[in-house]
């Protein structure tokens, strides 16, 4: 029998991967198809997702709903410039935005990519204090254990020591840092006082010159899957209503369920003055954006300069098929009670993980904390995950570790049966 991490003589594809050492890399794995929680490889292999594709793809694959949705639409209008046009799709998508994400988010600016979206935002707080006389307000403030995309604008916001772009460091412009928080999401008040504080410093020490504050609520993601406490988040909002900043969530990831509310930012029952939107909004099914605003912030773009047009329009925003599949997965959410799902999915990794003892008291361990759909086994170093993601293919499932960090992030059809098999992968990886 062949192995199945056997490969035909076939020349390399011209393909170049994404974070990949060119010089040790394998060939990857040819995917031809999925269907729900799994995709299958050529040759027949078929693999559990355990991170539904960089976490967007919520619905599963080929879920028939989505499908159609954009073949129906691709039969109308696959594409028209949003430059002085615009269409049905692109209409009703931001009014339903502008309904599931929190109160006074009323603007929707669209785009192509997560990272675009944070771009945007970005451009857009700094251009709202030029509006308002304020110039000086032209740096930005982040947290530690930070990652809000690959872009120049936002490696520059990724966290400088211990994140993937220190490489780039001489090329990007400066910001502002705050400690990332440790008080974890079940913290109350009192221990979220000491990170509240922290921030409290940076702001106190270059408000005059910070536009806005950037942070994934609840969850960093990429930055090691800290998750943090919805009290942090009311003292962030404070703090940037008393200091004159703004305050940007980037909901990419956290966005559509993934913390077991809709948003992350519901939780804490705040409206931050700008929200970016990507992954799951269209279930992972095309690439869009969402950068909503504000009234606070976009009409302060209502003027008569040529300094009040934001100078910002990726070719592909409001895409047409973008948006069709958008308003589907929205419209799937609700009717199959995906919170519901992910309520099921989260008591599931809670029993499996945390409630462990086991698994906790493995020498190379060092942590396992869960978020909604989200789970994650901290571990000391990265060598302890040297290999897991070949172990767990052989048990049929797909795993792809962060560092030190083995987590997963499901897709939201995933049942008991197959999120029990998820984690008894990531356990068997510390018992095998």
């Amino acid at each position: 029998m062949s192995s199945p991490f056997s490969h035909s003589a076939s020349p390399a594809s011209p393909v170049w991967h994404p974070y990949a050492h060119l010089k040790t890399q394998r060939p990857a794995p040819r995917v031809v198809g999925g269907e729900g929680p799994r995709f299958t490889l050529e040759g027949g292999e078929t693999l559990l997702d355990a991170t539904c594709s960089w976490w967007c793809m919520i619905h599963g694959y080929r879920h028939p709903r989505l499908v159609r949705a954009i073949q129906q639409q691709a039969d109308t209008l696959c594409h028209v410039m949003l430059g002085g046009l615009t269409h049905e799709p692109a209409d009703r998508l931001a009014r339903a935005l502008v309904r599931v994400t929190p109160e006074s988010l009323n603007h929707v600016f669209f785009s192509d990519s997560g990272s675009v979206g944070m771009e945007v935002a970005m451009k857009m707080a700094v251009q709202y204090h030029q509006l308002r006389g304020k110039p000086g307000k032209h740096r930005l403030l982040s947290l530690m254990k930070a990652y809000h995309g690959d872009t120049a604008g936002c490696m520059a916001v990724c966290d400088p020591e211990e994140g993937m772009h220190s490489l780039f460091a001489g090329y990007l412009p400066r910001h502002h840092f705050a400690p990332a928080p440790t008080a974890p999401f079940e913290a109350g008040p009192e221990a979220v006082e000491q990170d509240l504080a922290a921030l409290r410093a940076v702001l106190e020490r270059h408000h005059h010159e910070i536009a806005a504050l950037l942070m994934e609520p609840l969850l960093q993601a990429a930055g090691g899957l800290n998750m943090t406490s919805p009290h942090y988040l009311a003292g962030a909002r404070e703090m940037c209503d008393e200091f004159d900043v703004l305050l940007v969530f980037d909901e990419v990831a956290t966005g559509f369920g993934r913390t077991g509310k809709m948003f992350a930012a519901d939780h804490a029952g705040v409206t931050p003055d700008i929200m970016v939107l990507s992954k799951g909004l269209t279930g992972g099914y095309l690439g869009h954006a969402a950068t909503l605003a504000t009234d606070r912030v976009h009409d302060a773009f209502i003027g008569d300069s040529e300094m009040h047009a934001f100078m910002h329009g990726p070719t592909f925003m409001g895409n047409p098929l973008a948006c069709a599949v958008a308003l589907e997965s929205l419209a799937v959410f609700k009717e199959e009670d995906y919170l519901g799902r992910i309520s099921a999915l989260n008591a599931v990794l809670r029993e499996a993980l945390i409630d462990d003892d086991r698994l906790a008291a493995h020498p190379a361990v060092a942590d396992v904390r869960v978020l909604g759909a989200t789970a994650v086994i901290e571990t000391h170093a990265a060598a302890d995950l040297v290999g897991v993601g070949d172990w767990a293919r052989q048990q049929g499932v797909w795993l792809r570790p962060i560092g030190r960090w083995l987590y997963t992030m499901p897709a939201y059809v995933t049942s008991e049966g197959d999120m029990r098999r998820i984690t008894d992968v990531m356990k068997g990886w510390f018992r095998h």
